[in-house]
């Protein structure tokens, strides 16, 4: 494929990114995956180019923009160079006409900007939530130490226990130490929340939001494989996929537990006052990782935000039933939103008097309410929230 053409067919996956953005329908990523299996005539770099383009431009626009060219004009301020390539040559974009209408840029559609530097995140720190985030892997504990495992990349030591730092699409999933369970892709600061837990040896520790997993492995290696895991979630989709996950790993987890909404406590009621840690990974916003998924903030809208927190005040009350008397609860989302972290957190504190926070001895984050935030502009980590709080005995 000529530049050109490159240019115009991100052009088209623009517009269908922004038409299921807009739909509520399938990810950036998807439409690229099925574009490229459908288009057998763009080869390894062409397809390299275009991913780079699209989400380039998405990056660039702040708003929903109006078209993929619009999108794609944008992207041109900051990258001259492209304007050439609206050349009209057979397979390219058209030249660009005089008062040609050009997307927005910004950090987020307008609200959504408002209601993060409400919560402290503007200026550099909204611009750091689109840069393009590198590659942190955990090595597998059960299996491996970081300082004597050899892998095809070093790696930069992470200050987590056992995480590693690479650069942005390094082959992880292609080495024989992912496919032999040595190492998991994690995010530094997914695997600082799971530090946070304080899962032991011995404990009983449920993952209420277990999704596909990822946490749950991580607490896995902590307990060391003895004690009881249980992994929870809505999703049968996403739950199914621990089951393989977890044999990779080496990892023992007592039960998986498909929860039905509004009835979760009936499903989980053999643990009910016995856990010693409940981990709440509740379902956000996910303003902290635009860094990965940089689309999302134009999903976003204030009923989908007010229905997210008020399933965060419920998760938050379900596993309040299930910890144990001195037991802990650790509540997570990954959203730099207030009304979804600290807010949340104070809330809850608030209805649960007796209830008090444990403070956090983590060597990254800053003091954000009852517990602690992680920036990608403070911490190089995706945004997170993090709160630990210990029931009466």
């Amino acid at each position: 494929m000529t530049p050109s053409a490159r240019v115009e067919a991100a052009i088209g996956l623009l517009d269908s990114v922004i038409a299921s953005a807009l739909a509520k329908g399938p990810p950036a990523d998807r439409i690229l995956a099925d574009w490229f299996r459908a288009s057998r005539f763009a080869g390894s770099k062409d397809r390299r180019a275009i991913r780079e383009l699209v989400f380039g431009a998405i990056r660039a626009c702040g708003p929903i923009p109006p078209s993929g060219r619009a999108a794609m004009l944008r992207l041109a301020e900051a990258e001259p160079a492209l304007l050439q390539l609206f050349d009209g040559s057979t397979y390219g974009p058209a030249a660009i006409a005089e008062g040609e209408p050009v997307a927005e840029g910004g950090a987020a559609p307008a609200w959504l900007s408002e209601r993060l530097a409400a919560s402290g995140i503007d200026g550099a720190e909204a611009g750091a939530l689109l840069e393009r985030a590198p590659l942190d892997i955990r090595v597998n504990a059960l299996k491996a130490e970081r300082d004597s495992l050899a892998l095809p990349e070093a790696g930069e030591p992470l200050p987590t226990a056992q995480g590693l730092r690479l650069a942005s699409g390094t082959p992880v999933e292609q080495w024989d130490a992912f496919r032999d369970g040595l190492v998991e892709v994690q995010d530094a600061g997914s695997q600082l929340a799971c530090d946070a837990v304080g899962a032991r040896p011995g404990e009983t520790v449920i993952d209420l939001c277990a999704g596909a997993g990822g946490k749950t492995l991580a607490l896995a290696a902590a307990m060391a494989n003895q004690g009881t895991l249980i992994a929870a979630d809505t999703d049968r989709g996403r739950l199914a996929k621990l089951a393989p996950r977890a044999e990779r790993a080496g990892a023992l987890v007592a039960e998986t537990v498909l929860l039905d909404p509004g009835s979760e406590l009936a499903a989980l009621a053999q643990w009910q006052g016995g856990a010693d840690a409940v981990l709440v990974d509740a379902p956000c916003s996910g303003t902290g990782t635009w860094r990965r998924n940089p689309e999302a903030r134009w999903r976003l809208d204030d009923a989908s935000l007010l229905r997210l927190t008020a399933l965060q005040r419920h998760l938050l009350d379900v596993a309040s039933e299930l910890v144990r008397p001195g037991g802990r609860l650790i509540y997570v989302t990954c959203s730099l939103l207030d009304e979804e972290g600290a807010g949340q957190a104070e809330a809850f504190l608030a209805s649960h008097p007796d209830w008090r926070t444990e403070p956090l001895a983590l060597p990254l984050g800053r003091p954000r309410g009852p517990g602690l935030r992680l920036t990608p502009f403070h911490d190089q980590t995706d945004g997170f929230f993090i709160a630990r709080l210990e029931k009466p005995c």
